[in-house]
């Protein structure tokens, strides 16, 4: 991949995603689990650029939505309205009520009293609602804190005896239809154990709910499978799937799965350039135009990024240590600390890897930064498929007001 064209081409800060890479997970996923009716639905929250989506839409993947925004977006794309999910732990009325009149394939309930709310409101629209039900199996997925969802003291899903309340409350209701199961224990998680544990305590309960005649038709083991950051082993697929499969004898459920940075995370690159270096006493810094609200994971989790600096190749070797920040008015504003780069120079490119998932998607403008653009390369092309934000964007819901209050 020409880094140096693309940038000179579209300007940085910059996204790039690899359709081609995306494509190959999605495959390889969907064949891991062959032997069983399955669908993937990508988890959009990774990232949701509407190329993205429809590329995935192509391959025959539905989509699992966490707000309604989500839910719009893989309509608009057209993404079939029986492959969709809308997942989350607040959903308000609204959304609830939008989710029932677009027929979606199921609404996933996160606790009794949302349950409540799903039932009265399909009931208002004189419509019977198609509803999973989030367990939380109480399975530690050995993941980041901020990402580890299926520990009790987590705000997600609902313990077994509970959920089992909720699908004989939802059996009895005209309002209601119980069709699936959902369980997802955390992101980025790099051993199989917690999936077959969480695996066999679900599976365990749709046994149950069928001998009290709740026949269920979604299998739904969430996402969170990880990817390579810096050297980690992952979860081969085909071992993921049998993990699942093996408590699954005897079940007569469709399998689905959301994964999300699994698909796109290492499909994405980041291209940021460098100002210009400053070094104090203590420390150097190499100071670039991307910034924390470009890309928030090093600074929200302290996460890895590899960062390549692009001309290192031409440039003697050093070991001089470097922080590579960006110009956010926040110490917590950098990509990388204490790595070994050689001197650079203004307009230097550097690439800050595995940025395909929970980059732009969680991006910002603070300090009135507009977002950047989003590049795809796709069989050695390039193509733009997101504009770069200008000043009038930002500042377009403001100007009414302004113009309003001058007039008074």
């Amino acid at each position: 991949m020409d880094f140096r064209k693309i940038a000179d081409s579209y300007g940085t800060p910059l996204y790039i995603y690899d359709f081609d890479y995306i494509t190959r997970r999605y495959l390889e996923l969907k064949e891991a689990f062959k032997a069983r009716k399955s669908i993937v639905f990508y988890a959009l929250k990774a990232n949701s650029n509407l190329s993205v989506l429809k590329h995935l839409r192509d391959l025959g993947a539905g989509c699992d939505c966490v707000s309604i925004g989500e839910v719009k977006r893989a309509l608009f794309v057209g993404v079939p309205k029986y492959k969709i999910i809308f997942s989350g732990v607040g959903k308000c009325d609204a959304e609830i009520k939008e989710a029932l009149l677009n027929d979606i394939l199921m609404i996933n309930l996160e606790s009794f009293e949302e349950m409540l709310r799903v039932e009265s409101i399909a009931k208002e629209l004189e419509k019977v609602a198609r509803i999973s039900v989030r367990v939380n199996p109480n399975i530690d997925a050995k993941t980041h804190p901020y990402i580890s969802t299926g520990l009790h003291e987590n705000k997600f899903g609902v313990d077994i005896q509970t959920a089992k309340k909720i699908y004989l409350k939802a059996k009895q209701s005209n309002f209601l239809d119980p069709v699936g199961i959902h369980f997802h224990i955390g992101s980025q998680i790099l051993e199989i154990e917690p999936f077959k544990e969480a695996s066999k305590i679900v599976s365990d309960l749709v046994r149950s709910l069928n001998a009290l005649n709740i026949e269920l038709k979604f299998f739904d083991i969430g996402g969170g499978l990880g990817i390579d950051y810096n050297g980690e082993k992952t979860i081969d697929p085909y071992a993921y799937a049998q993990a699942v499969l093996e408590n699954l004898s005897g079940l007569d459920v469709t399998l689905a799965c959301e994964p999300g940075r699994y698909l796109v995370g290492n499909s994405g690159y980041f291209l940021t350039k460098v100002l210009y270096e400053k070094e104090n006493s203590h420390k150097r810094f190499v100071i670039v135009d991307g910034a924390m609200n470009d890309l928030l994971r090093p600074a929200l989790y302290n996460t890895f990024h590899k960062v390549e600096l692009l001309e290192s190749k031409n440039r003697p070797d050093s070991t001089l240590l470097c922080d590579v920040v960006g110009p956010i008015c926040e110490s917590g504003d950098f990509f990388i600390k204490d790595i070994k780069l050689p001197k650079t120079k203004h307009d230097d490119l550097i690439v800050v890897h595995s940025a395909g998932a929970y980059g732009f998607s969680m991006s910002s403008n603070y300090n009135s930064r507009p977002r950047v653009a989003e590049v795809a390369y796709e069989s050695g092309k390039y193509r733009l498929i997101r504009q770069r934000e200008s000043f009038e964007d930002l500042i377009s819901k403001e100007i009414s007001f302004l113009n309003s209050e001058k007039s008074e």
